[in-house]
């Protein structure tokens, strides 16, 4: 790029030898500012946010002025400082800056074509990054970002500007929230609420100092907090003429931690799957891009290289299918960034069309360190287990689910106890069975005592009870199923909010086996369990209107509202609820999301 302004700047002057050509007016030139707002740091941080606490400002060494950044990534983040930028559609821009340090980034988010960023891999003197981009159509917001790299020590940018055409804007910054008050509060959750800013578009929530969440409404739950600990927030209103001061500052300590292996989940989790391998009629959605209403995204999907090898692969989504995909500098930075804000990101292994079958042991030690590979490379909080077709089916001769003797059974049982124990206690583990391989059990086990039944009826049962202390999350997927008997002994079809209260009281009642009164599968934990459905009529059969949405969690979670089916108990601590996909969420203009929101706050 600095070896071509020579060439353009002669062929410049030859152009305006020739007659007819003029130069750019002035006026178009005078368009061009630059919109980065405090980038030479002289006002502290204002202006911009930084991961984690990870941001300051520091007098020496400076690049110019008397101030500059210095960032310093720790354990899982990367010491990310960023700030939004209002800007013209179908416009180019220029973004500049100067860093020291090792593997320093400058980028920018949120373009609406594509993405970009630069870096260094050493600058032990001041280097000039500079990158350029146009924005989309309808573009006019756009994110600039710094950040390093994982464990190589502090980095420091100064005079990062943004040369381009300015957004237009109007009015004023709306006033700063009041009336913040914090509510629920749980080992690793605080549940804020405050009152409505006129002009207001959205809301910043600050941990600490730190801003760590956006809201659209009135309320917000931050999580992945420690438990015992005090916690000061604040919240800022924000609308197109930028942010508000911030409010005054609320204070409220976590509860002690508790056993049962919450993970640092909200008391209500939103969970969904985020088409990370490939593209379909939903498109491919950016994991920057996903709001913040998501507590657990599932990477979708690690597959076997054959079903039988135990060998995880993850390949993300091509260019030539994806166009938007990121690169995986910026995936990996979008999941720290995520699990900054407290989210979990997953891999999920398996789906419909990744059949894994691990046979023998060698399977099963292939399968624990191509997982472990996956999370490590990637930073990731867990796995999800979403097995479906044929990988699991149980051998004729085993018939009782509490001591299972089917190689594939046995091995998955190993294989993830094994990554469990390696991780510890903070490992996310979920799985997403069909109700095939859970719910049908009630009446049907495996080929039966006379033979003759599918193999794979009730195939997750022995699973999810050797790891019933290990499960995070059981979220059934209540969607492309047939018609299933409840515990009333009826029928239950997809449709309604009937077939969900029904399915999901037999995960929290518990239910005979096989109609076997002495052999019991016991009851989970209403904290793992989260209600499985289709994000919209386009994502799978068994879509429910938001209507049914809350008619069943009313009727799960206070017993009203609840129908022809009578639940046998209450509970009101139900995790919450999984969709199919993240992806036709945001092609259904986020309904799924919109109804999660709407009902937890």
């Amino acid at each position: 790029m600095v070896r071509a302004r020579p060439v353009l700047t002669l062929l410049t002057a030859a152009l305006l030898a020739v007659p007819g050509i003029t130069a750019l007016s002035s006026a178009a030139r005078a368009a061009d500012a630059d919109l980065a707002v405090n980038g030479g740091f002289e006002s502290g941080l204002s202006g911009w946010s930084c991961t984690a606490g990870s941001g300051t400002t520091v007098n020496s060494p400076v690049h110019s002025g008397s101030s500059a950044l210095q960032a310093t990534p720790a354990g899982s983040d990367n010491a990310q400082c960023a700030q939004t930028v209002t800007v013209k559609p179908s416009s180019q821009y220029t973004l500049s800056g100067y860093v020291r340090g090792s593997y320093v980034y400058l980028g920018a988010s949120g373009t609406g074509t594509t993405d970009v960023s630069t870096w260094t891999q050493s600058a032990p003197d001041w280097q000039k990054l500079t990158t350029t981009f146009t924005t989309g159509a309808s573009t006019t917001k756009v994110t600039i970002y710094t950040h390093g790299w994982y464990g190589t020590g502090a980095y420091y940018a100064d005079d990062v500007s943004l040369v381009g055409p300015g957004g237009a804007t109007t009015g004023q910054p709306p006033a700063a929230p009041t009336g913040l008050t914090a509510g629920s509060v749980t080992s690793s959750s605080v549940a804020l609420s405050w009152t409505a800013v006129t002009g207001a578009t959205s809301y910043a929530v600050y941990r600490d100092g730190t801003r760590v969440q956006t809201a659209t409404g009135t309320s917000a739950t931050v999580t992945g907090l420690n438990p015992s600990t005090a916690y000061s927030f604040q919240v800022t209103a924000v609308n197109d003429a930028g942010e508000s001061a911030k409010s005054a500052a609320v204070t409220a300590t976590t509860t002690t931690g508790s056993s049962g292996g919450s993970t640092g989940l909200p008391t209500h989790a939103l969970v969904g799957y985020l088409h990370s391998s490939f593209a379909n009629g939903a498109g491919y959605t950016r994991l920057a891009d996903v709001p913040d209403s998501w507590d657990v995204i599932d990477l979708a999907f690690g597959e076997p290289t054959s079903a039988t090898s135990g060998d995880i692969r993850f390949n993300r989504c091509p260019v030539t299918e994806c166009p938007n995909v990121e690169s995986d500098a910026d995936f990996k930075a979008a999941i720290k960034a995520k699990q900054a804000a407290g989210k979990k990101v997953l891999i999920s292994i398996g789906g419909a069309n990744g059949q894994v079958q691990l046979t023998t042991t060698a399977a099963r030690d292939t399968f624990v360190s191509s997982v472990s590979n996956i999370i490590d490379t990637y930073g990731l909080d867990g796995l999800d287990i979403d097995f479906e077709g044929h990988s699991l089916s149980l051998d004729a001769s085993d018939t009782d689910f509490k001591n299972p003797t089917t190689p594939v059974i046995v091995n998955l049982i190993s294989a993830l106890k094994t990554l469990k124990a390696k991780y510890g206690s903070k490992f996310v583990l979920s799985m997403a069975p069909e109700t095939f391989f859970v719910q049908m059990g009630y009446q049907y086990y495996g080929t039966g005592k006379w033979g003759g039944q599918d193999p794979r009826c009730g195939a997750y049962l022995p699973v999810i009870y050797a790891l019933r202390d290990d499960l995070t999350l059981l979220h059934v997927q209540d969607y492309n199923s047939g018609s299933i008997m409840g515990l009333d002994n009826q029928y239950h079809s997809m449709g309604g909010a009937d077939f969900h209260i029904a399915m999901t009281d037999m995960l929290l009642t518990g239910f005979p086996v096989a109609g076997d009164a002495g052999n019991v599968f016991p009851p989970l934990r209403p904290d793992q369990i989260a209600i499985g459905m289709p994000a919209s009529t386009n994502a799978g059969n068994g879509y429910v209107a938001p209507s049914e949405v809350t008619k069943t969690l009313d009727c799960l979670t206070k017993k009203t509202n609840c129908g022809s089916y009578t639940t046998h108990g209450t509970w009101p601590s139900l995790r919450g609820l999984m969709t199919w996909s993240i992806n036709w969420d945001r092609f259904s203009n986020w309904e799924f999301q919109k109804t999660f929101d709407a009902y937890f706050g």
